[in-house]
């Protein structure tokens, strides 16, 4: 569903990809792990254009999209989840959902039940401003945003990074439900090593901005994967 080719990005002089690969196939979800500052969050920038790629080419279901443009990326079917969730803190949960419509035809616009049945705390709190949720409940906003947009690669970069334990809970449930459904790909940045092995099918090890291991899980153990990360 989701083919990235030959990725390079650059801040300015410097360069922070090279020469990335990266396949994700529908029905499954693909963990980008590495310790910090291997290029993880640049590369789902890159994909979901919110970073202008100087070199490669990203495709969705063999379509290309264009390597500078978020609003294409969304057109086309990627849906990013940041780190640190962005959610709008003045808005209601709602209208935070609502946002999703941006990218959709006007007889789109409407919220799935699905969603809600995935995280039913919002379904409680739709009148609730986005900021005063806990950060958890944030976390579920923002999955719940991206899939508004029905999207055909979901991007997630640290979905558990100062979340309680019983909503990371939540959160591998509605993963693992999404997965199932098998009409999209995941792609999961996340530090957190047990979280990943536990969901990910196949794992994408990056060193120093490029692409050290590519391996399904099936040939790879979870101490390999905690040897990797302590290189």
């Amino acid at each position: 569903m989701l083919e990235v080719r030959a990725l390079d990005l650059k801040y300015g002089q410097s360069q922070i990809l090279y020469g990335v690969d990266l396949v994700a196939a529908v029905g499954q979800i693909t963990a980008v792990m590495g310790n910090n500052g291997v290029g993880k969050t640049s590369l789902l920038k890159a994909i979901a254009g919110r970073h202008a790629a100087s070199a490669g080419t990203i495709e969705v279901n063999g379509t290309p999209t264009k390597l500078a443009s978020a609003v294409h990326a969304a057109r086309a079917g990627i849906a990013y989840v940041p780190q640190g969730r962005e959610v709008f803190p003045m808005m209601t949960v709602l209208e935070n959902l609502e946002t999703g419509f941006a990218c959709l035809p006007k007889s789109e616009h409407q919220i799935p039940a699905e969603i809600l049945d995935l995280f039913p705390v919002l379904r409680e709190m739709q009148t609730r401003r986005g900021g005063d949720l806990s950060g958890g409940q944030q976390q579920q906003l923002a999955i719940a945003r991206a899939l508004i947009t029905r999207p055909k690669a979901l991007l997630l970069d640290e979905p558990t990074e100062g979340i309680q334990p019983n909503i990371i809970q939540q959160i591998s449930d509605a993963l693992s439900q999404l997965r199932a459904r098998g009409d999209m790909a995941v792609v999961l940045v996340e530090q957190n090593a047990d979280f990943a092995y536990r969901l990910a099918d196949k794992f994408c090890v990056m060193e120093g901005g490029r692409v050290k291991r590519g391996v399904a899980k099936a040939d790879y153990s979870s101490e390999a994967l905690l040897a990797d990360l302590a290189l």
